[in-house]
């Protein structure tokens, strides 16, 4: 009884699993096909009634599949040499085509890769007939320039006489190989994902661009889709008419990795959190930007009316309407004052000069009108100076009564000098007579 019970209970518990089990793989399949890394996070915010644009630009979305694809993959294997030289040299390359290329002529035929590489993920360097030039330090690149994607590869190979030192181990960098010399090795490389190993032909199927709008307290798994648009040139818009019209993508968005949109007459029911989603699945590329758009008040533009330009026929029975000039004046007072204090100093510049030219005219007048006047003002004046003179010559004969007594050889020449020094007098009325006629 109780092994039946087990049994039937154990099977209850499988079939309760199973479903389980495949609901919760094909949910995390789901969850890991339709999650995306936030990248970058912007705010936006533009009046009501503009154009705004959601700048989401990309390099690594663009379409550049052509009739040489294949050569957007390649490995090249490049060799260090710790001495003598120390130089860094490039062994050989190979592209998806499957074209090699050996760059040291010593190596042809003797070192190589699978033909195959490209399709089974063993990028590996064979080295035939090893020798003490090949050892060195070695780096397998390999380079997805479609989906920017760079991986290295280092072995460390030593060459060996003796058979018994021949070893394989890592040193915690890099795979080290020591083996015999003469013989033969493997240096190994080997990825096997996708994005080396396959080349979808439906690859445009697997690049998606979408925009998705979130409002208020709603996760972005939720939120409203806008527009899908796909690498073939398909694109999907979603909601009502008037929001396809508004809202839309360039269509040479994946010929130029530009996927902004771009939504015109922005009202305030268009604010929210807007994602877009980029979907690469061949490279591996799931990247989100978010942008919060807010509406503002729109910006009110005051327009002067436009003035008509006067007619050449004018209307003369009808009266013109009274011009009216606005003065306006500035509030402060000392903007006022100053020009009035110019005004004021001017003026009275101008009353100054306008007196002294009253003065000089009215002088010259009374001199033309009175000539006897000033006749003997001059008279009157020689009398006065003609007396001081009479008075300072009188002082000299006062201060200098005693004549100066010389020593002379003969009296002429005592008669001369006495005669020079008596002062002479000068009448100095009939002088200015003179001058006068």
């Amino acid at each position: 009884m109780r092994s039946e019970r087990e049994d039937f209970i154990l099977q209850a518990l499988l079939f309760i699993h199973i479903p389980v089990a495949c609901l919760f793989t094909a949910a995390s399949a789901q969850s890991d096909s339709s999650s995306s890394v936030v990248v970058a996070g912007y705010n936006v915010s533009a009046p009501a009634g503009s154009r705004v644009v959601l700048q989401c630009v990309s390099g690594r979305m663009v379409w550049t599949r052509d009739r040489v694809r294949d050569r957007q993959r390649v490995v090249h294997w490049d060799m260090f040499r710790a001495h003598p030289d120390y130089a860094m040299e490039r062994v050989l390359d190979m592209f998806s085509a499957g074209d090699q290329r050996i760059y040291n002529s010593y190596n042809l035929g003797r070192v190589g890769l699978s033909p195959t590489a490209f399709r089974d993920g063993n990028f590996s360097l064979v080295i035939k007939d090893v020798t003490m030039n090949d050892r060195g330090l070695y780096s397998c690149n390999l380079h997805h320039l479609y989906c920017h994607l760079y991986e290295t590869v280092r072995v460390q190979l030593n060459v060996t006489k003796l058979r018994r030192k021949e070893q394989r181990y890592w040193d915690g960098q890099k795979a080290v190989y020591v083996v015999l010399l003469g013989s033969t090795v493997v240096l190994p490389c080997i990825n096997r994902r996708n994005v080396w190993t396959d080349w979808s032909e439906e690859e445009e199927d697997q690049q998606v661009v979408h925009w998705d709008r979130q409002s208020a307290g709603v996760h972005h798994d939720r939120a409203d889709r806008l527009v899908d648009l796909y690498a073939s040139g398909e694109q999907r818009s979603y909601g009502p008419l008037f929001l396809q019209r508004k809202m839309n993508i360039s269509n040479q968005a994946f010929s130029e990795g530009d996927f902004s949109l771009a939504i015109s007459d922005l009202q305030p029911t268009d604010q929210g959190m807007y994602s877009c989603h980029l979907h690469h699945h061949y490279c591996g590329l799931h990247e989100r930007r978010e942008f919060q758009v807010t509406v503002e008040p729109p910006v009110i533009q005051t327009t002067l009316p436009a003035k008509a330009l006067p007619s050449e026929d004018k209307d003369t029975t009808k009266a013109e309407s009274p011009r009216v000039i606005n003065v306006i004046l500035p509030d402060q007072r000392h903007h006022f004052l100053l020009p009035l204090g110019y005004v004021l100093t001017t003026f009275l510049l101008l009353v100054f000069i306008i007196l002294i030219i009253i003065l000089v005219t009215r002088r010259r007048k009374i001199k033309e009108f009175y000539p006897q006047a000033s006749m003997s003002d001059r008279s009157s004046r020689s009398q006065s100076s003609s007396e001081e003179f009479e008075m300072d010559v009188a002082e000299v004969n006062v201060c200098c009564p005693e004549e100066r007594r010389f020593d002379y050889k003969n009296n002429l020449l005592r008669e001369k000098v006495h005669m020079n020094t008596q002062p002479k007098v000068i009448d100095l009325d009939k002088e200015m007579q003179k001058f006068s006629k």
